[in-house]
Order: structure tokens, then C-alpha cells, then sequence
């Protein structure tokens, strides 16, 4: 009897420590974002109305094309999970070896590291396959609004490049999980941790030098007036902005955008070209000052401690939750256990980021109003602001759960928003 209740004892406390340790990642993510949360940027925005800056046929164009985008986005998500899932059964389902298989397996005791990557490597190419159709369909609206311009040939040039990056990606990823299984038994997320954050490091540092130049073509601006205006503008904020190039988004895409990539030697300022060619000069300037506001603050090197800070939490939710969910026999076939922790991985992964988009928001709205102060010119980045929109299609008024749960930037009335408090607030504190 005495027995009987110790075991129903352990047994309870393993059915109670799995939700523990995940409410402690989603604890501590949402404890990292609030500490970590950016808190000059700027006055509170203005509440604005979508009709007042674009007309009734731009809004409804851009829900149009961009709601039936969300639900394609979210039958994608429901499919990996999925296919994650029908490999995580099969995994728990596939029979014990025989002692003729034992024998075979012994003399080859090397080989589980090998058959850990290319599990890896064949659920990156099974999701690959499983999402395709969605992905062509997406890419026929975006191709129906005059948002792509890549041919379907070159499109399926980029799908098999992604696939084998994402492929090789997931073997290193496998390997590198069947190693610390071995060798570390339960205790493999503290070393998967480590690895997760030298991971996120080296592709930060890597991804603008080896994988981007795979996609496009980068070549740094040339001399002339936007070149002076970097410059000054990065003078006069105080920022070592490292290079600025121009990639060739154009084949791709009539959108725009800019962005920051890379560490250290890498680090970087990228305009697209159709930023370049389709914006005037006061529009691509403001957009230089929000990037180097990314720059003043580092935040691509804060974005690395927010998961240096989460990943030990995460990585034990993803351990635990892989336990419950996997085979039972992981430990004597560790290839076994890459399908569990995939799903894991993906499921405690979707939720954290959620976390983290609200970090990016406030970032985003800190680098925003940075440029403001740089610029002191808010009535051009409303006129940025509504000429982005409607060159990338986006909906300038996004439901409020597409923005809390998808949003990495603030929605375009919130930064419209923004910059009408900046001006107000000027008119009122003119030595501000």
C-alpha cells in the first residue's frame, strides 16, 4: 500500500512539474520584456482615424488581400503542428528493437549522432513539402495585388535554397541534440540552452556574410547625396554605423523596406532599392534615422540577451514537455527523440514569441521616436507612414489580436499616431 502511494505521489508531482516549468518560461520571458522595455518613445499617440489619411478603396484593398494572408499564415502553423505531431505518434508507436537489431546497433555505435541530423534534416524538408501549397497560393494573391514580382521559376529556385539552409540548419540541430541526450541524459536542456544562445549569435553574425548575399545582391551606396545624409545624420546622433548597402529587393518585390543585421565586423544598415526608387529624399532619410536609432540603442545585441535570458527557462519547458510527449525508450534510440523536441521546440518557441513581440514593438517605437528627434520633421513620417502602407499592401488598422499575437512593428495608425503627438507637443513646447 505503502508503495502504491509513493508511486502515486511521483506520479502526481511529474503530471504537476510539466505546466511548472512552463509557466515559469512564459513567467520570466514576460519579466524580460518588461524590464528590458525601451521607455523613451515619445509622447503617447494620438488617436487617429484610418479614414483620415487613406481613402475607403486603400483600406479595403489592403484588408482584402491581407485578412485571407492571416488565415493562410494560420493553416500553415496548423499543419506543421500537425506534421510534427503525426511524426511524434509514429516515433512513440515504432517498436523496440529485436536483439538482432541490438546487435546490428552495437557494432555501429557511432551512427546515432548521423541518424539524429538526418531526422533533423527530413522533418525540415517534411514541413517544407506539407506547407508548399499554401505558400504558392500566397504568393499568387501577393502576385495578383502587384506585391511580387519574382517568376515562379525563380520563386521555386528560393523554396529549394531555403529548404536545403533549413535542412542543413535542422541536421546540426539534430546532431547536436542527439550528442547532449547522450551524454547528459534529462539534463540536456541546461547544454541545449548554451547552444540555442551560440546559435542565435553566430547566425546574427553570419546571416548578412553568408546566407542574405545566397538570396540577393548587396553592394554598398554609392557617393552621393543619400551617402552624405547617412553620414551626417550618423554624426550627428553619435552612432558608428558600420556600412550601408543597397540590396536588390526589386526583383523580388514592389514593396520596401530597411533594416539592421548583423555583430560586431557585420554589423549593417540595408535600404532597399525600391526605397531608394520610390521614396523622396526626405522620406529615405527619416527612414535612415529610425535605423540608426537600432544602431544608437544596439538593439540586435539586446535582442540576444532577451534569449540568453529566456533560453535556459525555455529549453527546460521544451525538455520536460518532449519527455511527456515522446517515446519512452529516448534514451537506448536518442534519434527517436528529435521529432518530440521539434514540437516542443515549435510550441514553447510560438508562445515565447509572442512574448517577445511586445519588446519589439516598444523598440520599434523607440526607434521611430529617435528619428523624430533627429529629424524634427513628423509630418514626413506620416507621409512615410501612408505611402509604405499602401506600397506593401499592409492594413493600416490590423485587428487588435492579429497586432498582440503577429506584430513585431506598431500597427501604421499608432505611428501615424505618434508622430501627430510629436507635433502637437512641439506646437505646445516649442524648446523641446
Amino acid at each position: 500500500m505503502e508503495r502504491a502511494a509513493e508511486r502515486k505521489v511521483r506520479v502526481m508531482r511529474s503530471f504537476l512539474r510539466l505546466p511548472a516549468v512552463v509557466l515559469a518560461a512564459v513567467v520570466v520571458a514576460q519579466t524580460a520584456v518588461t524590464i528590458m522595455s525601451p521607455r523613451e518613445t515619445g509622447p503617447e499617440p494620438a488617436v487617429v482615424s484610418s479614414r483620415e489619411y487613406f481613402t475607403p478603396r486603400q483600406i479595403d484593398r489592403a484588408q482584402d488581400f491581407r485578412s485571407p494572408q492571416l488565415v493562410l499564415y494560420g493553416m500553415t502553423v496548423a499543419i506543421e503542428l500537425a506534421v510534427l505531431i503525426g511524426l511524434t505518434r509514429r516515433a512513440r508507436r515504432r517498436p523496440g528493437p529485436t536483439p538482432a537489431q541490438r546487435a546490428r546497433v552495437a557494432s555501429v555505435a557511432r551512427r546515432p549522432v548521423l541518424a539524429g541530423a538526418a531526422t533533423g534534416a527530413a522533418i525540415s524538408l517534411a514541413l517544407t513539402l506539407a506547407t508548399l501549397p499554401l505558400a504558392a497560393v500566397s504568393r499568387q494573391r501577393a502576385i495578383d495585388v502587384g506585391l511580387s514580382t519574382r517568376s515562379w521559376i525563380g520563386w521555386a529556385q528560393d523554396v529549394l535554397l531555403d529548404a536545403a539552409i533549413g535542412a542543413a540548419l535542422a541536421a546540426i540541430g539534430g546532431a547536436v541534440l542527439v550528442l547532449v541526450l547522450r551524454r547528459f541524459g534529462r539534463a540536456w536542456w541546461a547544454p541545449g540552452a548554451a547552444a540555442v544562445v551560440a546559435f542565435a549569435v553566430v547566425l546574427t553574425y553570419l546571416t548578412p556574410v553568408v546566407i542574405e548575399p545566397l538570396f540577393n545582391r548587396f553592394t554598398p551606396l554609392p557617393a552621393g547625396t543619400t551617402r552624405t545624409e547617412v553620414l551626417d545624420l550618423a554624426g550627428r546622433a553619435g552612432v558608428q554605423v558600420g556600412q550601408v548597402y543597397v540590396v536588390d529587393a526589386s526583383k523580388r518585390t514592389t514593396g520596401a523596406n530597411a533594416y539592421v543585421a548583423g555583430l560586431g565586423a557585420t554589423k549593417r544598415v540595408v535600404l532597399y532599392d525600391t526605397l531608394l526608387r520610390d521614396f523622396p529624399p526626405g522620406q529615405v532619410r527619416l527612414v535612415v534615422a529610425h535605423e540608426l536609432g537600432h544602431v544608437h540603442h544596439s538593439d540586435v545585441p539586446r535582442g540576444l540577451l532577451w534569449v540568453a535570458i529566456v533560453a535556459p527557462f525555455g529549453m527546460l519547458a521544451v525538455a520536460r514537455l518532449a519527455e511527456r510527449i515522446g517515446p519512452d525508450d529516448w534514451r537506448a534510440r536518442p534519434a527517436t527523440a528529435v521529432p518530440a523536441v521539434a514540437l516542443a521546440l515549435a510550441l514553447v518557441v510560438t508562445a515565447t514569441t509572442t512574448i517577445s513581440n511586445q519588446l519589439s514593438r516598444r523598440v520599434e517605437a523607440r526607434a521611430d521616436y529617435f528619428s523624430l528627434q533627429l529629424t524634427r520633421d513628423p509630418k514626413t513620417l506620416i507621409a512615410f507612414q501612408q505611402r509604405i502602407a499602401r506600397a506593401n499592401v499592409s492594413n493600416p488598422d490590423p485587428p487588435g489580436w492579429a497586432s498582440f499575437l503577429l506584430g513585431t512593428h506598431p500597427p501604421t495608425l499608432e505611428r501615424i499616431g505618434a508622430a501627430v503627438a510629436f507635433e502637437e507637443r512641439r506646437s505646445v513646447e516649442p524648446g523641446q
